[in-house]
């Protein structure tokens, strides 16, 4: 894969960011950089981590800067290298993988990435994509202050969390070096796991596993890969879902229209697509996205309600102590086998 072709393609296929002022673009940035450093107070406050980490700066950037830092920072967690071993086949799978950011590009508001280059040059960086931002609160018809430092609650809270618990990225990592290491199985055995795959999609719900593109990706997998995508999964949900439970815990303190901002962002993910943005957003992972939103939010709900948010914290301890995911969908059972 050459990253930095990617890195380039994604760069001109994104679509330009909203029509802005110099000084509406640079009021923006302001803002985000400040709302940042006033989030990481509270979000340390009721999540408990993170107590004596130093704060680093947020990198404030435009879809373009997004798309790059992502590809070099997909290049970090993939092990890949500056140059691809084959010219023509790395420049096809780069071409390809650029659109695919340049499409995401225009929808990420911020994103903590444990994998890229921080300010100071440190490892770990929180990316704000202020064209989005301004986007999403002129659609929305919200005040711009709160709406930002709303953001930036949620992808603080992810940074808090990487930064408390530094095994985090090497798990995530190790996972996706067994989902991206290159492998000889039989095409028969992939043949024969497709067809279970197809044979079972008539059980009921729940019972052949996940659907969708998910599940036909696990079709295809090995036992080793299949394991390592429950990983990515489970660890996913659970960063969202608390991530998702602290914005709003810490919500109504610091942000005075949170009530409007939760409503309308919420009817904003129900919002029915277009057929083809539907099929994109299939495609590429959103909707599951999406879900792990609220499957992950449903899971912290019921720990923090049962045993406080100190017991809770428990779940980082180490890759053990990480619900399975029978126990995302079941609470409890995480509760018995850690607590």
């Amino acid at each position: 894969m050459d990253w930095q072709f990617a890195g380039t393609v994604g760069s001109r296929l994104a679509r330009p960011g909203p029509p802005a002022t110099e000084y509406t673009r640079l009021q923006a940035i302001d803002d985000l950089a400040r709302a940042a450093r006033a989030a990481e107070t509270p979000v340390r406050d009721i999540t408990g981590l993170s107590a004596d980490a130093p704060v680093s700066e947020a990198r404030i950037v435009d879809r373009g800067q997004w798309i790059r830092s992502a590809s070099d920072s997909m290049r970090v967690m993939t092990g890949g290298t500056d140059m691809p071993g084959n010219l023509i086949t790395g420049r096809v799978a780069g071409a390809q993988t650029g659109a695919v950011l340049a499409f995401i590009s225009s929808g990420i508001l911020g994103q903590y990435d444990p994998f890229a280059a921080g300010p100071s040059g440190q490892e770990g960086a929180l990316l704000l994509v202020y064209p989005n931002v301004i986007a999403v609160e002129r659609q929305l018809q919200l005040s711009p202050k709160d709406f930002r430092l709303w953001v930036c609650l949620h992808e603080v809270t992810h940074r808090v969390q990487f930064t408390a618990n530094p095994w985090l990225a090497g798990h995530m990592s190790g996972a996706l070096s067994v989902l991206t290491a290159d492998r000889s199985d039989n095409i028969g055995e992939v043949v024969g796991r497709l067809a279970d795959f197809v044979r079972n999609r008539g059980e009921p719900a729940g019972a052949a596993g996940p659907g969708g593109v998910v599940g036909l990706l696990r079709a295809v997998q090995s036992d080793s890969q299949r394991a390592a995508l429950d990983q990515l999964l489970v660890l996913g949900t659970l960063l969202e879902g608390h991530a998702d439970y602290v914005m709003d815990a810490v919500g109504p303190a610091v942000v005075p229209s949170v009530q409007l901002i939760r409503r309308r962002f919420d009817d904003r993910r129900q919002r029915k697509q277009p057929p083809l943005q539907r099929l994109l957003r299939a495609l590429l992972g959103v909707d599951a996205k999406l879900s792990q939103y609220t499957r992950g939010r449903a899971f912290v709900d019921h720990v923090v309600d049962r045993v406080g948010m100190a017991r809770f914290n428990t779940v980082w301890s180490g890759p053990d102590t990480l619900p399975l995911p029978d126990e995302i969908e079941d609470p409890q059972r995480w509760i018995d086998r850690v607590l």
